[in-house]
């Protein structure tokens, strides 16, 4: 899933490309990832890309006042096109699920992989309408993020500490990749109480999410938008990297996979050795 790092590279990378340049016209292939009528799509040809901007983990364009606002889910990406087809694409069951056409020729595809959909596209004239944008959390790379907000986050949680910072009403923008690889960076288990962190845990998490997430979108500052999925997978220490060696001790790399999804973790640096049990509701293995 794109987290905070990808669409702040996303933004930056339209901001260069699209800024300026009229929307000429916009193609759905797929209705079922447009979630607002009013205004509709259509009413966005003939007017001017005026600005980028990152909600969390939604991509804001700004089209002269009408917001189109993307969250690419699971498996969405975005794909920019020097020279897109002129004919419109044929709705149906692939990857498309809506293309933009900009006035000198170029655009993107909005695509999403799999048969599950969760891409989600809005039109609106207030961001703030968006629901998911509306309950966002504190941004991780903002001033607001402070160790004392954090602490304040976790204070009297019951739930894991995995849970606790991939829910985006709390952190906007961090995700299951990045927090693995932040809780690996402080060696704290996926699975620790989010109220038991003493106050040397939250100052180092702290620390760990915001130089992990500023340094993953300073790795990808100037690449193309095809070449942010490539960049985010080689600077990742533990997640997607079930069976290979930790880089900081050796140790195999393990996981605990869900109905929909996985988290990754080092048993030397995290839980003291111990595997912890591939279900849901896990606990250390005793």
């Amino acid at each position: 899933m794109p987290e905070l790092p990808e669409v702040e590279s996303l933004v930056a990378f339209l901001r260069e490309h699209a800024v300026g340049r009229v929307v000429a016209r916009v193609d759905v292939a797929g209705m079922h990832a447009l979630k607002t009528y009013d205004p509709p799509i259509t009413s966005l040809a003939g007017l001017e890309l005026v600005g980028v901007q990152r909600h969390g983990k939604f991509l804001d364009l700004d089209v002269s006042g009408i917001h189109l606002v993307v969250h690419l889910a699971r498996a969405g990406w975005l794909h920019w096109r020097d020279a897109l087809p002129p004919a419109p694409p044929r709705p149906g069951k692939g990857p498309l699920a809506l293309r933009v056409h900009l006035d000198d020729g170029s655009g993107f595809d909005l695509t999403e992989a799999g048969t599950k959909k969760g891409l989600a596209v809005y039109v609106v004239h207030d961001v703030a309408l968006v629901p998911g944008v509306a309950r966002l959390g504190v941004d991780p790379l903002s001033p607001e993020f402070t160790e004392e907000y954090l602490a304040g986050v976790l204070v009297g949680e019951r739930g894991q500490v995995k849970g606790v910072l991939t829910t985006q009403s709390l952190i906007a923008g961090l995700g299951n990749a990045y927090s693995d690889e932040v809780l690996w960076e402080v060696g704290l288990s996926p699975f620790k109480p989010a109220g038991n962190l003493t106050p040397d845990d939250v100052a180092r998490l702290h620390d760990a999410i915001v130089t992990t997430l500023q340094g993953a979108v300073d790795r990808a500052a100037g690449l193309a938008a095809g070449k942010l999925k490539a960049e985010k997978k080689s600077g990742l220490n533990v997640h997607a990297r079930t069976g290979l060696p930790c880089p900081r001790c050796g140790d195999t790399i393990r996981e605990v996979s869900f109905a929909s999804k996985s988290l990754q973790y080092c048993p030397t640096c995290q839980t003291d050795g111990k595997p912890l049990a591939d279900r849901r509701l896990s606990r250390l293995l005793k």
